[in-house]
């Protein structure tokens, strides 16, 4: 999918993820060959059951049935075979389609990660990814393959029953037609908006549960455990209702259909009969058109819950192109097709960096969060960026690693970085996060992440230059584990173990973000006093982001945000 193909516009939502959901190839089409074979198989197989019990009834010479027990008997293979290839080839197909709707989402996700989730939670954020991605492998198997099956059947159906009997034909048209109709408007009145309020609910319950578990000490501590348990379980009554609700309607749906086809077998003895009396019509003919509705309609039954489904599934899509938008928000940084060229990843000797009149707006908002910013960070200097919580300071820093898009001049030695490619700036300019993500892993693993070619004896030596060499070893060494997300490591670890990372990928430009906020304040200065000691060390250039000033001997300037502005520089 190309850059323009992304930027289509939100009017195609979310046919662009339908559309990809869809299979493709010999293997999709032999799969709706064979589940259409099958189904007419199944109709075949009870017409001429009919025909031959009726007309054996008749006494005829054993001969003048051989024809029809042989049709039997390979209806009755055809049936179970071309289902079983029906169903292997079918589900191959979704299962490696799917593949390539994850594949597509999250390159897709990577597009717009961070700036462009703000507005959606971890645990809804999951359950798009997972749960409702999973759902759009039910258009090609559940929507697609039984329409296909149905709208040829059905007309086959309609064809051998005309060639026996007009009558009998126009009633099960009629029948055709009224189960088609029933089915679908109660199906749709019912199910109108518990598709999205379902998906919906379902991704706001995942995010309770997620923040519950992650804050349980807070809610133990202040004795809201139990209110919260009980909201969470309030709502996800909701959905388990909606669900029974909906596997209600697709059970009415069922049986209405069923009746239909009831009626379908009645309507064709009562036009038939009279001809059959008289000789008009042949008696085991008759039989053959009778005996049609009864395999048609469960056939034709699976229609209105094809349609029920569909629904889902849009709702699905729906919910996944919302997080990952065909058209890309403005302000985020477009990803280039190509990836960077390695010679632009490579970085030797010190950058310049240099911001002229930087205005930043983040995606959907008009007013500025950073406005008419300019400074500049020279080789090896040591700048400090105060200010109070909201005014634009991580904007900013986004803004320096282009996850989102500015307005004015942002140059490292000179270059434009809009000319440049993001990976080609990200590979200058490093970010140590407020809120370090640590992996679950071994102490090496979080490291070889920065640079996978690095040695024992590198990993060992930038622990010591960050100073946790001594505590690596009192726990075992590289092979330490750290806990899930980090939870066997304190925040000032934490940052440790980032700024390794970031020395191991020797970033010429290192931004800080508030690397005491999950720091003791009796530490805070110690920690941001080795940070810094290290990377000034190291030689490299360094912003410090905080909302607390920081001692003016461990820098060589400060500058102040305000309201997204700078205030002193």
């Amino acid at each position: 999918m190309t850059a323009t193909t992304r930027r289509a516009g939100r009017e195609a939502r979310p046919t662009s993820v339908l559309r990809l959901a869809l299979p493709r190839g010999a293997g999709w089409t032999r799969a709706l060959v064979a589940g259409t074979l099958s189904a007419l198989c199944a109709v075949a197989l009870l017409a001429a059951s009919g025909y031959l019990i009726t007309r054996a009834a008749e006494h005829p010479p054993i001969l003048y049935l051989t024809l029809v027990m042989v049709g039997v008997r390979a209806f009755a293979l055809g049936r179970a075979a071309l289902r079983y290839v029906d169903r292997l080839a079918g589900h191959d197909a979704s299962f490696r389609q799917l593949a390539v709707v994850r594949t597509e989402t999250y390159r897709r996700l990577a597009s717009v990660a961070p700036a462009g989730l703000g507005q959606t939670g971890r645990g809804d954020l999951t359950t798009r990814l997972v749960t409702d991605t999973d759902r759009l492998q039910d258009l090609p198997i559940r929507v697609v393959g039984p329409l296909v099956s149905a709208g040829v059947v059905a007309l086959a159906s309609v064809v051998a029953v005309a060639l026996v009997s007009v009558p009998a034909a126009l009633v099960l048209v009629t029948a055709l037609v009224v189960a088609a109709l029933v089915g679908s408007i109660v199906t749709l009145a019912v199910a109108r908006r518990s598709d999205r309020e379902t998906a919906a609910e379902r991704g706001h319950v995942a995010d309770l549960v997620l923040d519950t578990v992650r804050t349980l000490d807070v809610f133990t501590a202040y004795g809201t455990l139990d209110d919260r348990l009980a909201h969470v379980a309030a709502l996800d009554a909701r959905v388990t209702r909606a669900v029974r609700r909906r596997a209600a309607v697709e059970s009415l749906v069922g049986a209405l259909v069923g009746l239909v086809g009831g009626g379908a077998v009645v309507g064709i003895i009562a036009v038939g009969a009279p001809a059959v009396v008289s000789g008009a019509l042949d008696g085991p003919l008759w039989a053959l058109a009778v005996f049609v509705p009864l395999a048609l309609f469960e056939v034709v039954g699976g229609v209105p819950l094809a349609v029920l489904t569909y629904r889902r599934v849009r709702a699905a899509a729906e919910r996944v192109e919302q997080v990952v938008p065909a058209e890309l928000p403005a302000g985020i940084v477009p990803e280039p097709d190509e990836p960077a060229d390695a010679r632009d990843l490579v970085v030797d000797g010190p950058v310049t960096v240099r911001v002229r009149d930087l205005t930043v707006r983040w995606p959907g908002t008009s007013m500025p969060a950073v406005d008419g910013v300019s400074f500049d960070l020279l080789p090896g200097e040591v700048v400090v960026l105060e200010g109070p919580s909201g005014a634009g300071k991580s904007t900013l820093v986004d803004a320096l690693v282009r996850f989102v898009d500015h307005e004015g001049s942002y140059t490292l030695d000179g270059v434009e970085t809009r000319t440049m490619h993001p990976d080609a700036v990200r590979a200058r300019v490093g970010l140590i996060e407020q809120d370090p993500f640590v992996f679950d892993q071994t102490v090496r693993q979080n490291l070889l992440f920065a640079r996978d070619t690095a040695s024992d004896a590198e990993l060992l030596a930038v622990l010591d230059r960050v100073g946790l060499g001594e505590w690596a070893a009192r726990r075992g060494g590289l092979d330490a584990p750290v806990g899930e997300r980090g939870g066997l490591v304190s925040g000032g670890q934490a940052h440790r173990l980032a700024l390794a990372r970031a020395l191991l990928h020797a970033f010429p430009v290192l931004v800080l973000d508030e690397p005491t906020a999950d720091v003791d304040p009796d530490l805070g200065d110690a920690v941001l006093c080795d940070l810094v000691g290290v990377a000034r060390a190291a030689g490299r250039s360094v912003l410090v982001v905080s909302h607390v000033p920081v001692a003016a001997d461990l820098v060589d300037r400060t500058l102040r945000m305000r309201a997204g502005r700078l205030v002193t520089a």
